[in-house]
């Protein structure tokens, strides 16, 4: 329906009419939207239907023709360049949203610059169905009373605990429901009434959560104003990428209704006592969002096999499977190959020549695995794996369980830590285990070592500190920064030099001991069972996770020399090895000397130093 009114387009001044419609989804919100009909299935649509004007405001690639509305049968929806839009004309447009995409950045430039509009980010929070019909969850403090009316439970009743002696049965009902002594209770007034049998949802609880952490036996409140004024707002929120959409959401509108509400008034009051900024301090439950990636299932060949048995069409039904050594040659007749997928008794195999046949094993056939002892199934062969996500289903899920008891859950937290960046995860290597057991096994014989110096090299041992500080300055960095792989890589660098140290004993017992206690405390976060264990074995102060984290000495971490790399007119010609404390004429020097060769006599045009890097020079 046309209001009979217009708005005015802040970009080319026209007039646009304002109609009501009921097209538009419900879950877009509420509030009024910019049609744009050439471009817009949905609004083309209504336009046609209506007889609206259609005016095209992208010009497609590759067209040479502008595309008319006259002639138009759908929207247009691509690339291209923004046409008919007054300063905007001839801005790229692509498929992204928001910034990413140069047509929307610069409508929003043009129109902050003109103080029209401003940016802003829209979050679509739907209505949330907090009730569940199910024992687990936080009761709703609700009671039904005789006459039909609702009250609330009483503050001083809080909170409603759930039962434990509940009897569990198959009904499809949660047993709430027919616990008596729970749902049979009293209103306000002593009179017989009946509790609310329903559940929150358990996000309810997790989306402030974080502030009964603080205090959970606190009894006044739901947090200890002392505990917040200092702990608050969370440094690092960790979680997968779903929850930047879903669960943060919802811890935001907690925090801001808490704040709204003026609970952390007191909590300020203190902070600010203290020295903190409360301006904005509770606006926000997080001050940051880490997406952690995923650890993919491991790819895995699936068992060769020799299938017998008699053949209908292109299908093998078999009386005998067996499973043999890989590139096996097979009778005439039967099928031999990779098992590729089972769906129970039936085998997809994929033979030599690149086909793939379908093995049916006959009720009663024979299976033979030598590899499993006693009478096998087809249930016990194993088919290809790809990588992809975890699945039952697919058979390629990892039990930490497992692997804990076979290696030991230092073992298993370290290869995790090691093996895969935290934001991009990666798909499982069971070999992979087998470094980090060495690396474990150095840092024991390194931490029960009984060390003493046959010499002492000066630059042995300024050599060993050295790494040993630039090491706490890469963990340290690595470890704010979740970037766990490298941290650990630089803790196998400094295990490498110990061992080369240990066999030539040529520094200082003191320094040794610097090095192998940093290498513990550094350790600790990652492994912490054997780090607590040499930690004590080595005499020190229990317990090694209540120690100050090492802090790295900037002048002993020091290089005392860089490597420059000289280039010449872009090429890379030498690398020379110079003082770390090098002027820029000394560096000048020292690579025209190793370019020389290079430059069959031309003089240098130009030379560019760009510290403790690279030499750069045009000729």
């Amino acid at each position: 329906m046309f209001t009979g009114g217009y708005a005015i387009n802040p970009v080319t001044g026209q007039q646009v009419p304002v109609w009501i419609a009921d097209y538009v989804m419900v879950s877009y919100g509420t509030g009024a939207i910019m049609a744009v009909p050439a471009h817009d299935q949905r609004d083309f649509e209504f336009a046609r239907k209506f007889g609206l004007p259609i005016q095209p405001v992208i010009q497609p690639e590759g067209m040479a023709e502008p595309i008319a509305a006259e002639t138009m049968t759908e929207a247009y929806v691509g690339a291209g360049v923004m046409v008919a839009s007054g300063p905007l004309n001839g801005t790229a447009v692509n498929n992204e949203k928001g910034r990413k995409n140069p047509s929307v950045s610069a409508a929003i430039d043009y129109v902050e610059a003109q103080g029209v509009g401003k940016e802003a980010i829209n979050y679509r929070l739907r209505d949330w169905l907090v009730s569940r019909q199910r024992y687990w969850g936080s009761p709703i403090p609700v009671i039904y009373r005789a006459d039909g009316t609702i009250e609330l439970v009483l503050d001083e009743q809080l909170p409603v605990i759930l039962p434990e002696e509940v009897d569990f049965i198959p009904t499809g009902r949660s047993p709430l429901t027919y616990h008596e002594p729970f749902f049979q209770t009293t209103d306000s007034e002593g009179n017989p009434a009946k509790r609310e049998t329903d559940t929150m949802d358990t996000f309810m609880c997790s989306s402030w959560y974080q502030f009964r952490y603080l205090s959970p036996q606190y009894g006044r409140g739901p947090f200890d104003p002392e505990e917040a004024a200092y702990w608050l707002p969370v440094d690092t929120y960790t979680g997968g990428a779903e929850h930047a959409t879903m669960h943060l959401l919802y811890t935001r509108f907690f925090n801001k209704a808490m704040r709204d509400l003026g609970m952390f008034e007191e909590a300020a009051e203190i902070a600010r006592a203290h020295g903190r900024d409360t301006t904005t301090l509770f606006d926000e439950p997080m001050m940051r969002l880490r997406n952690q990636g995923q650890i993919l299932g491991e790819e895995r060949q699936g068992d060769w096999l020799v299938a017998t048995g008699r053949w209908e069409g292109d299908k093998l039904f078999a009386d005998h499977v067996q499973v043999v050594a890989r590139g096996t040659a097979a009778p005439e007749g039967s099928v031999v190959g990779e098992l590729m997928r089972r769906t129970e008794n039936i085998l997809h195999v994929s033979q030599p020549n690149g086909t793939e046949t379908i093995v049916e094993v006959a009720e009663g056939a024979m299976v033979d695995i030598p590899a499993i002892a006693g009478e096998n199934s087809f249930n016990q062969l194993k088919h290809h794996l790809e990588i992809q996500r975890m699945s039952k289903s697919k058979g390629n899920v990892v039990n930490p369980d497992i692997l804990v008891a076979q290696y030991g859950g230092d073992t298993v937290r370290g290869y995790i830590m090691f093996a895969f960046d935290w934001q991009r995860g990666g798909p499982w290597n069971s070999q992979g285990m087998t470094g980090m057991t060495r690396f474990l096994y150095d840092v024991w014989e390194l931490g029960t070592a009984d060390y003493a110096p046959a010499t002492v090299d000066d630059s042995a041992n300024r050599a060993l500190r050295r790494q040993t500080h630039q090491t706490i300055q890469k963990v340290t960095r690595e470890m704010e920064g979740f970037s766990f792989n490298t941290a650990v890589a630089a803790l196998m660098a400094l295990r490498n030099t110990l061992k080369e140290v240990a066999k030539a004993n040529n520094v200082t017992a003191e320094a040794w001991q610097e090095a192998v206690d940093t290498l513990l405390l550094l350790l600790a976060p990652i492994c912490p069972f054997i780090t607590e264990e040499l930690w004590a074995q080595r005499g020190r102060p229990y317990s090694i996770h209540q120690q100050d984290w090492p802090v790295a000495d900037a002048e002993v971490a020091k290089d005392e020399t860089i490597t420059l790399v000289v280039q010449l007119n872009g090429k890379v010609r030498a690398r020379v090895e110079l003082p770390a404390d090098v002027s820029e004429a000394d560096a000048k020097t020292a690579a025209l000397a190793a370019a020389a060769e290079f430059m069959g006599g031309k003089e240098a045009r130009k030379v560019v130093v760009v510290p403790g890097r690279l030499v750069n020079i045009v000729a």
